[in-house]
Formats: C-alpha cells, structure tokens, sequence
C-alpha cells in the first residue's frame, strides 16, 4: 500500500503523524510511504532523516493526496484539504465528526473511508488513540491556566500554589477521566487546592485512593458543579462522550458567578466544549474574555508541545496504521472489533452512531456498509494486545 504522510496545515500544528522509526517499519512490511517536504520540521524530524528510514519526499500536499491510498494525519482534515480526498481512500486520523458537519458531509461527499483515532475502543472502553493526547491536554490545561493567572496576561494576579502562609489557588476539574486525572494530578504538584467532579462515585473513590486525599471529590450534579465553579480560580473542562458531542455542564450562568481574572480551559473543546461560553480558538489567538473570565478554548493543545505528542501518539497509532496498510481496512476491522469503532464514515454512509445523531444523518452499521466485503466480526486479539514494534521514544 502507499502511505502518505502529509504536513498538519491546521494553525501552528506542528505534530506530525508519522516519525521516521514508524516510516521505517511500513518500509519493512513491503509499503511505500510518502511524506510531504517539511512534514516533521516542527516534531524534530527532517526529511534526511524520512529518506534514510525508506521514504520518500513529496513536494506539496496533492502530491500526497493524489498518490496515496491511506493518508495519516495528526488533526481533521481543514476546509482547503477536502477535495484532496477521493473515493475509497483511506483516512486515519483525528476527526471529531460530532462538532464538524462541515467536514462529516465533505468525506460523505468524497465517498472516503474515514476512520477516527478517538472512536477507536477496546473492551474495557479505553480508548487507545486518544489517551496519550488526553495526558498531554490534561498537563497542560493546568500549565496553561497558571499562565493567564498571572495580572501580566490579564488573570487575577494569583501563584497556583501559592507560598507560605498564603493559599494555592482553587482548581475545579470537571470530568475524572485521561484528562482530569492528569491535570488534576499536574495542580497538586503545583501546589493548587484541587476539587474534582465526576459522575462516577466508584470513580471519585478510585482517584481518592491513587491521590491519597489530597484532593476533594464532588459527585458531577448541576449544584455541585455551580459551587465549585464559583470558587474556583481555575476550571479545566474535561468531560468526554466517546464520539459525541460534549455536554455543557458549565452553564454561562456559572461563568458568570465566577471572580474576574478567573480562568476556564476547556479542553473538550474538539467535540464541542463542556462549557456553555466555551467557541473554538486557535495557538494564533487562544483566548478570549466573556464576562471578565479568561477562557481557553485551543482545539489542538498538544500541538504546543509536538516532540512529546508526536512521540506519544505515533507509539500508539502505528500498530493500527500497520494493520490498514497490511490487510486493507475490510481485513483490518475484521481481525479488530476496536478498530471496527473507529470507522466513522465509509462509502458516503455514517458508520458511528453519535455521529449521525449529531446531525441528524442516516446511521448504518459498518458491517452493513462493507456489504459483500468481509465481516468486521473479530477473528483475532485487538491489535493493542498484541507484540507490535513502536516509534521513536518506546
């Protein structure tokens, strides 16, 4: 098969979707892989280091796009890639077809065969794909709020975890999953007072334990959300419906009940924000104010800091990349229920059920879809249980 690798040409994206270690082990499989000039400058990577692992360099994006049979990318594809995809070409990648329709109808349009790193789940509901992403979003959403704290980026002047004989700031962390743990965890080593919501009490009870009560934990209720909402300095939304649309748990009314020079960073941003007052913003101009509350709202964080997540999400991404490459996506899904979960959109049909819900589209089952191709029943392990060579930085 023939991977192309393009360069991330949403705003200062600079993770790249494929390192030359993950090139290498394409090559060694008999695939031919093209990456874009320029590709992996931002993640650290050259295009020497690209041709010495068996690429080969690719002068501009068509010549990608018009070349390979799967594309792998880091983030959707944006407006002006659109009509680079073409019927029956295999797109793995970020998607977040539940806050797109734009983008949902285009590959619709293009007959693509989509499959979305985030949707990707094991049996236990983990999702492979996106949890190292989660980490890094979830470390920095603390590390971003202590920042527009600060009175010299228009905060309220506040350390995060204060000093001696004055208080750390208050933290609210809305959502006890990838990404509030991790950020929870980052404010506790900053010092903060943290409080964290969840649904889940038998999940509060675990990140109690792993946290050894340093933190205070709140049952996920509109009652309990508002009051740790006005007394927090810092709200890091972290809420997450694999999938779908995130729900607005912080309501504008909470927003409005919060100190001026408080933060709120929403990291659910991608699939439509947890927070009411929450709009897409971009690394170019990642905040905006509503009612004297700094928010943060950057739909692709971990693109701030690309060696670490380039990294991160290629160790996880390339066993599955290898699995489309090797057996086509009909044989990919039918030795992998979870990979089967990542297909959102194939042959102009929406083949993820929050997704069509979204937008009121047509939902067909993937198996339904293939049609006479093969079954997407599992025949195998997921390939996550199985050995498989990693990227760079295993």
């Amino acid at each position: 098969m023939i991977v192309g690798v393009p360069r991330e040409v949403k705003d200062r994206e600079n993770r790249v979707s494929t390192t030359p270690g993950g090139v290498a082990e394409y090559v060694a499989r008999g695939h031919r892989v093209l990456v874009e000039r320029g590709a992996g400058s931002g993640s650290g990577f050259s295009d020497a280091e690209y041709v010495a692992a068996g690429a080969a360099i690719a002068d501009g994006p068509r010549s990608v796009f018009d070349q390979a049979e799967m594309i792998v990318k880091v983030k959707e594809p944006v407006a002006a890639e659109y009509d680079l995809l073409r019927p029956d070409q295999l797109l793995f990648t970020y998607l977040h077809l539940a806050a797109d329709e734009p983008l949902t109808r285009a590959l619709m349009r293009n007959r693509v065969q989509a499959v979305a790193y985030e949707t990707v789940q094991l049996d236990n509901r983990i999702l492979p794909l996106l949890t190292p992403m989660s980490e890094v979003a979830g470390r920095m959403a603390v590390q971003i709020g202590a920042h527009y704290l600060e009175r010299t980026h228009g905060g309220r002047g506040l350390l995060l975890g204060g000093v001696a004989g004055v208080p750390g700031a208050n933290v609210a962390v809305v959502g006890g999953g990838v990404v509030g743990t991790n950020a929870a965890q980052m404010a506790l080593g900053m010092g903060a007072n943290v409080t964290i919501l969840d649904l889940s009490v038998e999940r509060l009870r675990y990140l109690d334990q792993v946290l050894h009560g340093r933190i205070n934990t709140l049952a996920s209720n509109s009652q309990n959300i508002a009051a740790a909402v006005a007394e927090a300095d810092l709200v890091v939304g972290a809420v997450l419906i694999a999938g779908a649309k995130a729900p607005k748990l912080v309501t504008a009314e909470m927003v409005r009940a919060m100190r001026p020079g408080s933060v709120v960073v929403d990291v659910a941003i991608d699939q439509g924000g947890c927070i009411e007052t929450a709009r897409p913003t971009s690394h170019s101009d990642p905040t905006f104010l509503v009612d004297g509350v700094i928010h943060y709202c950057v739909t692709n964080m971990p693109g701030a800091v690309p060696r670490t997540s380039t990294l991160a999400l290629s160790n996880v991404t390339l066993p599955y990349g290898l699995e489309l490459a090797n057996h086509g996506l009909a044989g990919a899904i039918a030795r992998d229920p979870a990979l089967a979960k990542g297909v959102n959109v194939f042959d102009g049909a929406v083949t993820y059920q929050a997704v069509a819900d979204a937008f009121g589209l047509p939902f067909v089952p993937v198996a339904e879809a293939l049609g006479d191709r093969p079954s997407a029943a599992s025949t195998g392990q997921p390939i996550a249980d199985r050995r498989s060579p990693t990227a760079d930085g295993s």
